[in-house]
């Protein structure tokens, strides 16, 4: 399927690894130039070299701390300078620490909301005029199945997440019709983090092997497994098309069917 963006540019936030990375190979797959970001260099030198294997835009690197006003603003000038204009962002970030309420601090507390709540509002300050500009703006920001139900030991990502369903929900009625704005709710899949869990718990005796774990991991869901990172990638890729163009202001749960909320 043709998703229409090839010859666009998108900027994937925290894609060095995990679900952003994913997110940036679909949409380079598809067609579009797009700017990979990352703490480390070298993570983010290695991711690049992945994507632009399956690219057929441009794809570059920009080095940028999320948590820091300064390095947003120079990511956002960097993308435009690269390539002229700004069609898609994708947001993402890593996750906070987990533990229980009365183990957080309120310093937790802070730099959580720093990290999954103040980046997106900086970036999407930054973007805007760029992604009204063009013809069909986007906005996708990954967050966690946490703001449907609260997961065990995630007090921070199910109370502070709940704040970019909020911001989303808003901006995909003050920034429309220009820009339209979605978030995608991610189940667990098989990610960095989760390979080094599962490896962790074959060294300990838990598991016979990685794929007992892998197969361990997936029992409780209806598809008898978790996702793989790319099907996140893809879902992605299609909110920022034109074929998905009357979707605007929703929150997809991507987990396999593994939540039992009914919205």
């Amino acid at each position: 399927m043709d998703l229409q963006i090839s010859g666009n540019t998108a900027l994937v936030t925290a894609s060095s690894s995990g679900l952003g990375k994913a997110s940036a190979k679909a949409l380079a797959r598809e067609g579009a130039n797009v700017v990979v970001n990352g703490r480390s260099q070298d993570s983010l030198d290695e991711a690049v070299e992945e994507i632009r294997e399956v690219a057929t835009g441009e794809v570059i690197g920009v080095q940028a701390d999320l948590t820091e006003a300064d390095d947003i603003e120079n990511l956002v000038q960097t993308t435009v300078s690269e390539f002229g204009s700004l069609d898609h962002l994708v947001t993402s970030a890593g996750g906070p620490p987990s533990g229980p309420f009365l183990e957080t601090t309120d310093e937790d507390w802070y730099d959580a909301f720093d990290l999954l709540v103040m980046s997106v509002v900086r970036l999407v300050r930054e973007s805007a005029d760029h992604l009204a500009a063009g013809d069909g703006g986007t906005v996708v920001n990954i967050t966690s199945r946490s703001v449907k139900e609260a997961i065990p030991s995630l007090v921070l990502s199910n109370a502070v997440r709940m704040s970019v369903i909020g911001l989303e929900k808003t901006l995909s009625r003050e920034l429309a019709p220009e820009i339209r704005v979605n978030s995608v709710l991610p189940g667990p899949h098989e990610t960095r983090r989760i390979r080094d869990l599962i490896e962790q718990g074959v060294e300990r005796g838990e598991y016979a092997s990685y794929e007992d774990g892998l197969a361990a991991r997936g029992e409780s869901n209806p598809l008898t497994r978790i996702g793989k990172p790319m099907e996140l990638g893809d879902t992605v890729a299609y909110l920022s098309s034109p074929l998905s163009g009357y979707i605007n202001g929703t929150a997809l749960p991507i987990d396999g069917g593994l939540g039992n909320s009914n919205l």
